[in-house]
């Protein structure tokens, strides 16, 4: 069930260098490719005027810009907000941005670095293939649960629970909270979407205040009987060499959460939805998962900013500007992708930066990649006669872009 749908309405505007592109217009955020596509062949250096950004669209920019150190995700380390022009942050947001400032995400070297080198080594390959056998026990579980039926909607009974319980058992937070978990961390997301009002910035400062206490007490009920999970290593660094601050300690631990579901879900869901339209069924290995990696990545926007006044690809950019760096686009650039929109399952080179590159680089990559490559043939294997039993449609959230429900039937 292959759905074609129109391209969003959108202005290019070569003289001025801009774009006008509504991210919430459902024809765009359904299938931004077109769109995509268009942009890049016109002006692939671009001012996004919803945004106020200068986006970027073909690969080589992406890539470039994601691994150049004069960009960053933080700026309030070399400059003020003075300095920047910035008013200060308000007040009814501030629990948030207090939160944030710890995050992984947000930070540059050298306290990205010393933050990044505490957790890295749970997230190597070789660690996390250890977790590969309960994965299989977890998606069979959750396959045994609606198998009977002849339908089900994966993305809530099986593309949501893997990477929220996996991600749950490696910290060592028990899963029963994985709803309540699941509930504030959409509430704290949906801070990044294109668009947001004061009820959802107060849902986002209820959430990150909720889950914070949740995890301070935990934390502190971890000291006392400490196990074999990353949430007891993070807490034995903190205390052996004062190199994690509680605030570092909980942010990360939240974070790692909240990254360790939001982009796999997507990536699941999308993978799911992708093999279908392309009736693959079997012969779904590790080069196969990278091209839906490719095809129909789960993040679409990550910006940066410039650390300091430079030139880039003619733009001149101010210290404390930002960019926009368009990962879907750059997976579909015909200049690295040959037939970049056709599905290849045995793609190869296939350097798609659905993870980012760089510093920042998804830590939690060798995991989301493990996760999908038991969980995606396991599913087509216990059920060969999976299709869709209605057209899927994307969430109205451009940069996480994911489905809204995928109903299948077999």
């Amino acid at each position: 069930m292959r759905i074609r749908r129109k391209m969003a309405a959108m202005r290019i505007d070569k003289a001025r260098r801009s774009v006008i592109l509504d991210p919430v217009d459902p024809d765009f955020y359904n299938d931004p490719y077109p769109a995509y596509h268009a942009i890049r062949a016109d002006l692939p250096v671009f001012r996004w005027e919803h945004y106020g950004i200068w986006c970027f669209a073909r690969f080589e920019d992406v890539n470039a810009l994601l691994r150049d150190r004069r960009f960053g995700r933080q700026i309030l380390h070399v400059a003020s907000r003075d300095e920047l022009g910035w008013a200060e942050t308000p007040q009814h947001l501030k629990p948030f941005y207090d939160f944030e400032s710890h995050s992984l995400l947000e930070l540059e070297p050298p306290v990205h670095t010393r933050l990044r080198s505490l957790i890295n080594r749970s997230f190597l390959s070789r660690q996390v293939e250890r977790l590969r056998p309960a994965i299989t026990r977890l998606a069979n579980g959750l396959i045994d649960r609606f198998e009977g039926r002849g339908e089900a909607e994966l993305l809530s009974e099986f593309a949501t629970p893997i990477p929220v319980i996996v991600i749950c058992d490696l910290l060592g937070v028990p899963t029963d909270m994985a709803q309540q978990l699941l509930a504030w961390s959409h509430d704290m997301v949906a801070m990044y979407q294109a668009r947001r009002d004061r009820a959802i910035e107060d849902r986002a400062v209820k959430a990150t205040v909720a889950f914070s206490a949740f995890m301070r007490d935990y934390i502190t009920a971890r000291r006392k009987q400490p196990k074999d999970d990353l949430l007891s290593a993070l807490i034995r660094a903190e205390e052996q060499g004062a190199k994690l601050t509680e605030d570092e300690l909980v942010t990360t631990a939240i974070l790692l959460l909240n990254a360790g579901h939001e982009a796999t879900v997507h990536a699941l869901g999308n993978g799911i939805k992708c093999l279908l339209e392309q009736n693959i069924r079997d012969g779904i290995d590790e080069a196969c998962v990278e091209e839906t990696l490719r095809y129909d990545p789960p993040l679409h926007l990550f910006t940066r900013y410039a650390l300091e006044d430079l030139d880039y690809a003619g733009i001149r950019l101010k210290k404390g500007e930002s960019v926009g760096l368009m990962l879907g686009a750059a997976n579909r650039d015909p200049a690295r992708f040959p037939e970049p929109d056709r599905f290849i399952r045995n793609r190869e080179p296939n350097p798609q930066v659905a993870f980012g590159a760089g510093i920042h680089f998804c830590i939690g990559a060798p995991l989301a990649r493990l996760e999908l490559q038991v969980a995606l043939p396991l599913l087509f294997q216990r059920l060969p006669r999976l299709a869709l039993a209605e057209p899927p449609r994307y969430r109205n959230a451009y940069h996480f872009h994911g489905l809204e429900r995928l109903k299948v039937e077999f």
